[in-house]
Formats: C-alpha cells, structure tokens, sequence
C-alpha cells in the first residue's frame, strides 16, 4: 500500500527481507496507491480481485501487508482471498518469538504479541495463543491461553509485572554502574547494520552473527580495555527498523533505554546500504524519542569495505570507516571511542596536613606527581591523576 507517506519500493524490498528471515520465501509483490486504506479490505475491490488471481497463479500460501491491518480487515481479507494473512506487525513479532532466548526477551515479545493480538480475538478461537507450523502462527509459548480476554488481561497485567521488577533490576544495576564509575558504551543501529559483529570483533562475546534482520535480540554486555587504559563496558542492543510496530517499541523500552544511559552511543550504519540515510533517520528519532537525544555519539560506518557508492550525507567530521567482519579500521575505532569519552584524568593541587602520610603515598602512586615542595602549612602536591582519585580526596584539594 503507497500511501506517499513513505518510499513503497524501499519498504517492499524490507519487507521481503523479513518474510526471508522468517523463513518464508516471497513470490510476487502488488502495490496499490490510495490516499487512505480502504475501511473494510484495506485495498479496492479491484486490487483485491487482482491479489487474489496473483495468490492463485503462484500458489501462494501466504499474504504479507506491508502495515498494520484492522482486525475487520484481517477477517475480511481472509474471507475473500480464502488464504491466511498476516501484516507487518504479525510477522515482525512472529520473528522476534523465535529469536527471543533470555527470560526476559521471552517476556517482551509474549507482552508485544497479547496486546497486538488481544483486540484481534474475535472469532479467532484459541488459535492466537497456540503454536502453529507457519510465518505468524508462533504464539507466545507453551501457556496455552484461551480467547477469554479477561484471561488475556490477568496474563497482560502478570506480564508488565515481572517486567517491572526487571526493569528495576536493571535501573538497580545502571546505579551501582554509576557509583562504581562503570564506563559504558552502547552500540545502536539499524537491524543487520553488522552490530553483533563488531561486538564480537572487539570483546570475543561469542553472539550469533547472521546476515539476517534481527539475527540477534537479546542484549548483551561485555567489557573492553581502550588503548588510554580505561575499562569500559560495551553494550549490543536490539537492532531498529523503520516503522517498528508501538507494542514492540512499549515492550523492548527498558532494553533500549541502555543507550539512553549510557556515557556514548557507537551509532552503527551499512556503508553498503543505499537507504544509508533513511536508516540514520531512524535511529535518530528512535533515540530522540528514549530522550538520549543530548548522549555523546560517534557515527560509524560499518562495511566500507564493500561500500560501492559515495554517500552525500551531513556526517559528523569524527565518522569512522570500518569493517567488523574483516578488522579494519578498528584501531582507528578504538581511539576515536577514547578521545569521544569524557577524560578520566586531570591536573589538581593539594595540600595535605603531614600527619596524612598515607593519602600523600597514595597520590604519589597513583598519580604522576609534576611537583612537590613542604611548607608551613602541610605537603604540596601538584599531580595528574584519575578524576575519582581527585574527588575522593577533594577536601585536600586548592
């Protein structure tokens, strides 16, 4: 459906790229363009007799809609065409279903689907909540659950609970990240942008790296050693798409907002991809939208190396040109992560009463000191050091 809101062809060809990562495989493609969906079948009647003779000749046993589809819609359509379908969101979270594999991952997608699916029971039986053997029939697991939505609700409302507890968990952990002056860095992007690829390039995490959309989706941190001698902690999150479904964006929010916390966001892009720029457009509002919009970031161009086209786009004058798959320009990635971090050292004064020997021996070895002299007052100290350093001392420092 071209509603001029978007580009048709680009969103198709995504589009056909989820339907492969589903393990579905497309046959044809058919666009239609309105100015609005029609209310009761979304198309015409004349395209839907169209899309029907299409479906037959290829013997398709499937139809993907490129938006979301009322559930009148999704009823009508399936009574006309006498073939399932499914639209972007279905087959979004149908993706998503399969690839979840921590606790918690496993929560948001079920969440994400109950709500999707809950105004969509009507007539529906059982069949929502059950596995099924095809693209938009992987339910939310082994529960079982009934059509009743009052039971749908209660499973909802368990739900948002034990994702609350986890989400507090991890606000829990971002403190004592904080306390503990944790250095952390987040690699945001667009899905198959290559992010879990450089996460292994640079830490050996050992995740699954596929050339596929949402290859991975689950979060994961690991810790790295940059070249000025800071520990920091690198971490991957779920990759984004254009028009990626409400309920998925509500359910994944406490994932995604790592980057909002983080001290710098590595925003990741394919070099190689022609819609570059749309991809950077998205990541940019989604970030906008966690309030990370004031986070220090460092564009990166992953792929350079089979980049084929000079891209014309405002980049930042710091943009690094990698390759995660074959190692190049990371070391340029590494320094340019370090100079982009806030320093971690700095020149203070102090003067310490003599009867404290023992902070004095603590600066001395932890510090460089560039001067030193007695005086009346107690031991002056000038010295660069690490800023926690100065700050635990700071009732010493002039």
């Amino acid at each position: 459906m071209d509603l001029g809101s978007w580009d048709a062809e680009s969103s198709l060809d995504e589009l056909e790229e989820l339907v492969a990562t589903a393990g579905g495989e497309a046959a044809a493609r058919l666009v239609q363009k309105r100015d609005v969906p029609d209310r009761a079948t979304c198309i015409g009647s004349g395209k839907l007799e169209e899309l029907k003779a299409l479906a037959q000749a290829q013997e398709a046993e499937l139809i993907v809609f490129d938006l979301e589809l009322s559930p009148s819609q999704l009823r009508n359509l399936e009574e006309e065409l006498d073939i399932r379908v499914i639209d972007r969101t279905m087959l979004i979270l149908d993706i998503f279903a399969g690839r979840a594999n921590t606790a918690e991952g496993k929560l948001q997608v079920e969440l994400a689907q109950l709500k999707y699916s809950l105004p969509r029971l009507t007539g529906k039986g059982t069949e929502l909540s059950r596995l099924g053997g095809g693209i938009g029939t992987r339910g939310p697991g082994e529960t079982k659950l009934e059509s009743d939505k009052r039971h749908i609700g209660r499973r909802i409302h368990a739900l948002q609970t034990q994702l609350t507890q986890l989400s507090e968990r991890r606000e829990r952990l971002r403190e004592r990240r904080k306390k503990d002056r944790v250095t952390t860095v987040a690699i945001v992007g667009y899905t198959n942008a290559g992010k879990s690829t450089l996460l292994n390039r640079l830490t050996d995490a050992g995740v699954l790296a596929e050339n596929k959309l949402f290859a991975t989706l689950d979060p994961t941190s690991r810790g790295l050693t940059l070249p000025d001698g800071r520990e920091i902690v690198l971490i991957d999150t779920v990759g984004l798409i254009r028009r990626l479904p409400h309920h998925l964006v509500q359910a994944f929010r406490s994932t995604l907002e790592e980057a909002a916390n983080a001290s710098l966001i590595l925003q990741l892009c394919d070099a190689s991809n022609e819609e570059l720029g749309e991809h950077i457009r998205v990541t940019n509002d989604l970030l906008d939208s966690l309030g990370a919009g004031m986070i220090p970031r460092l564009c990166v161009l992953n792929k350079s190396d089979i980049a084929v086209l000079q891209w014309d786009l405002p980049l930042p004058n710091d943009t690094v040109r990698i390759s995660a798959l074959k190692g190049e320009g990371i070391d340029e990635l590494l320094h340019a992560i370090a100079r982009k971090l806030p320093p971690i050292r700095r020149l203070a004064r102090f003067l310490l009463p003599y009867s404290d020997g023992t902070i004095a021996a603590r600066l001395r070895r932890d510090g460089v000191v560039r001067a030193e002299k007695y005086t009346e007052d107690g031991l002056y100290l000038e010295l660069t050091a690490d800023i926690s350093l100065i700050e635990r001392y700071g009732v010493y420092e002039i």
